[in-house]
């Protein structure tokens, strides 16, 4: 099975308005194949997170998408599988892959995560 075939479940914080925005954003523009992706609000499911595998703390600070073989990506990883299914994204799926770009915007990442949260307290 392809990486970019079957269903997706992206779990995604429900209580951040910038996610829920980016999530808004991608179904947009995924028209119908945006239909294969379920979106699984993480906010106050730490035992269902834990079960799949996936660290609640970590879960809020970076993207988790769990494959139709039952593998979760997480991070880049995670982004990478989730544009790459959206014609229009598959380009920027392409570039955040390269070597330089992808470790340089996961440190951004990190960082504006850390500051949305440090907001939160």
């Amino acid at each position: 099975m392809s990486m970019t075939a079957g269903k997706l479940i992206v779990y995604y914080d429900g209580s951040c308005p910038v996610c829920i925005r980016d999530r808004r954003w991608y179904e947009k523009l995924a028209g119908k194949t945006g239909e294969s992706v379920e979106w699984l609000d993480i906010t106050g499911r730490d035992e269902e997170l834990r079960r799949q595998g996936v660290a609640p703390d970590k879960a809020l600070r970076e993207l988790h998408v769990k494959d139709a073989r039952g593998e979760i990506h997480s991070e880049m990883d995670a982004y990478i599988l989730l544009m790459s299914r959206v014609l229009v994204l598959k380009p920027l799926a392409w570039l955040i892959s390269l070597p330089l770009i992808r470790p340089a915007l996961a440190r951004l990442y990190h960082s504006w995560v850390e500051r949305r949260l440090a907001g939160r307290s």
